[in-house]
This record gives structure tokens, C-alpha cells and sequence, in this order.
């Protein structure tokens, strides 16, 4: 996984929405694919992007040099966004991978810290060096005390102060809100998933069995999903 930022002018978008980012393959269409800005609106372009291997897309971004040029569709798409959620007291932000970049996008933005009491972020990664953004994540903290928590999960290996497990398994033995300090019920939270599908997909089923359902724009509820790929 890494970061990639690019300089040059930066089309509109919201908090949460994708762009189209793509390469010059000479006399045929550009090569592009659609990710998550990492990127505050308005601020120059972050992506957060994961290699893989024998992708049509990532090999070529990843084998670029410094000062290459890309190409970036004007127009962003999706609706992943804080406009689609209700208010409540707690905002969890949920993620595997690279899953996280729309809700660094909407935390450098800033209307989460407007609308919800707190923000609890929740990273899941195979590898604890795989974690990112987590020191913005604790000065952010610093700055707001008592308005966001970080909890970190890995799969593959243990670490200190990370959760050794799928988020799921800390969901199902209750580490994940005794990590956050918070609680996951209808009253009090709104979930934004995104990443893995098989990971929101069995998360909707486990908030489901507490009485939470998935955000409708003439049902409201309590769930936000991304489907990530």
C-alpha cells in the first residue's frame, strides 16, 4: 500500500467520493480505474492505493517515477458520503485496507467533528506495519480531546496496542467497543463501512441482529456501506 499525491489542479468533489485515476498508454485510451481521494475537498490530491499484482492499473502506478504524469477524470462519482448519514452521538468509521482513504478525506474536511459527539476510527490490516495514517490519527486526537478514538486491528501477526483479530471476531467478544470506549446500538451510532466486501457484508448481518439496518435515502437507518471492489 501507499500514498500517492499529485500536484495540478484539483477537480471537485466531496468528502468520500472517488475519482477516476489513470495512465497514457500512447495511441489507446488512458488505462484508469476509480479511487477513493484521501484528500481533504480543495486540497491538493492524496490517494491511497494498494498494489495488485498482475492488476491492469496498479503495477503501472506503482512502477512510476517521481514527476510522472497521470491522468485524473474531472468528474468525481459515488455517494459515499456524510450526507447520506443521519446524526447520532457516535460516528464509527469502519475499514479494511485501503478501505480507509474516503474517511481520512472526511476527517481532514472536518464536518464529522461538527455533527457527532465523538468519531471512533477503526483500521484493519493483515500486518501491524501495514497500518496507516495513524500518527496523523493520534495528533488529531491530541487536537480534539474526547472527540475521536483510533482502534487498530491486524490479522497476521501482534502487536502492541493493536487488536490481534478480524473485526468481526472483536465485534462478536465485545474488544471492539472496549477498545473504542463506545457502543454500537440504533440510539446512539451510525456505521461507515468500507473495504472488504465479505467484511461489511457479515458486519451488516452481526448490527442487524442489534436492530441496525443500512441507510436508505427515504428509509433512514444506521449503516453506510462502500463497496470497495
Amino acid at each position: 500500500m501507499a500514498t500517492f499525491h499529485l500536484d495540478g489542479e484539483t477537480p471537485e468533489f466531496r468528502a468520500g467520493q472517488f475519482l477516476r485515476l489513470g495512465v497514457d498508454l500512447g495511441e489507446r485510451e488512458p488505462l484508469s480505474r476509480p479511487y477513493s481521494v484521501a484528500s481533504a475537498p480543495g486540497e491538493p490530491l492524496e490517494f491511497f492505493i494498494v498494489r495488485v499484482d498482475g492488476g491492469a492499473l496498479t503495477p503501472r502506478l506503482f512502477d512510476l517515477p517521481l514527476g510522472a504524469e497521470l491522468k485524473v477524470h474531472p468528474r468525481a462519482g459515488g455517494v459515499f458520503t456524510l450526507g447520506m448519514v443521519p446524526d447520532a452521538e457516535t460516528l464509527w468509521f469502519i475499514s479494511t485496507g485501503t478501505g480507509l482513504a474516503p474517511f481520512v478525506s472526511m476527517l481532514r474536511q472536518g464536518e464529522p467533528f461538527e455533527r457527532f459527539e465523538r468519531v471512533v476510527v477503526v483500521q484493519c490490516v493483515r500486518q501491524p506495519e501495514q497500518l496507516c495514517y495513524v500518527e496523523e490519527l493520534n495528533a488529531l486526537a491530541a487536537a480534539k480531546p474526547g472527540k475521536i478514538r483510533q482502534v487498530n486491528l491486524a490479522t497476521r501477526a501482534a502487536a502492541d496496542g493493536v487488536l490481534f483479530c478480524r473485526i468481526t471476531q472483536a465485534f462478536t467478544d465485545g474488544s471492539l467497543e472496549e477498545a473504542a470506549q463506545a457502543t454500537l446500538t440504533p440510539e446512539t451510532a451510525q456505521v461507515m463501512l468500507c473495504g472488504n466486501p465479505d467484511m461489511f457484508i457479515d458486519m451488516q448481518a452481526l448490527l442487524g441482529e442489534r436492530g441496525m439496518r443500512k441507510n436508505r435515502k427515504r428509509e433512514p437507518g444506521h449503516i453506510t456501506v462502500e463497496k470497495y471492489w
